[in-house]
């Protein structure tokens, strides 16, 4: 994939993209030999040899996506069972990325994909907080006062809930269906589905809508994209908010 030499600089950790324009304009980057010194040069890192001052960049460059899993994907590169898994929607890209946490099987939507270890364990760190809204459709008419119950927190046999942020979106009474959406900062196994099953409404779908405040925006079910450098930054800020509490 071709992209923009600073940029490629900034994800190998060579210099920040700024300087990197120093760089390449000062005449210390080569490509496949050749001396660059105009910006906005493009490169693809999986096949171009990149050298700054004669040497030779190596190491992973940083790959950062957003993914809109569907159900039915289980949330691993491969699987011993030979149901589908993320690693077939990624099979063609350069590097080796990795889910960031994971979704269910049955569970769809926003899944961060990166070979950032760094800003993967800061993001399912627990102390964070990583905020994760999803859209529930539940069986049966829930009635407010269960929906304030989600609200302030559900024993489970784990322990109680922390509190999260409940809206009601609809009763669909053609299929006995409520819909809300629901935004918590645990990470608990299966944890919207088992809140829901204690108020006695079982989850019939259910799809994360929000991920650090990266939402699908129209990405369709079984694609994914490349992050921008500012929703990067936003999850980075997301993820070290707390430290400044």
């Amino acid at each position: 994939m071709l992209e923009r030499l600073q940029k490629l600089l900034a994800q190998a950790g060579i210099a920040s993209r700024r300087e990197a324009e120093k760089m390449i304009i000062a005449g210390r980057i080569s490509v496949n030999g050749q001396l660059v010194t105009q910006l906005g040069s493009k490169a693809d890192p999986a096949v171009d040899q990149i050298t700054v001052d004669g040497k030779r960049i190596s190491g992973q460059f940083k790959r950062y996506y957003i993914f809109n899993k569907p159900r039915g994907v289980v949330t691993t590169l491969h699987d011993p069972q030979g149901r589908a898994a993320i690693g077939d929607y990624v099979k063609d890209l350069p590097e080796r990325i990795f889910p960031v946490g994971r979704l269910d099987y049955y569970t769809e939507g926003v899944l961060i994909l990166t070979n950032d270890g760094v800003l993967s364990q800061l993001l399912t760190h627990p102390r964070h907080k990583v905020k994760k809204t999803y859209q529930v459709g539940a069986l049966g008419k829930i009635e407010h006062n269960d929906l304030d119950r989600l609200r302030v927190g559900i024993l489970l046999e784990d322990g109680l809930t922390a509190p999260a942020v409940v809206d009601f979106v609809e009763y669909r009474p053609e299929k006995n269906l409520t819909v809300f959406t629901i935004t918590i900062h645990e990470g608990r196994n299966r944890q919207v589905r088992r809140m829901c099953d204690a108020i006695g409404h079982a989850v019939r779908n259910l799809k994360r809508v929000k991920f650090a405040g990266i939402s699908l925006n129209g990405l369709k079910r079984g694609a994914l994209r490349e992050l921008t450098e500012n929703e990067v930054a936003a999850l980075y800020a997301e993820a070290k908010a707390d430290d400044e509490l």
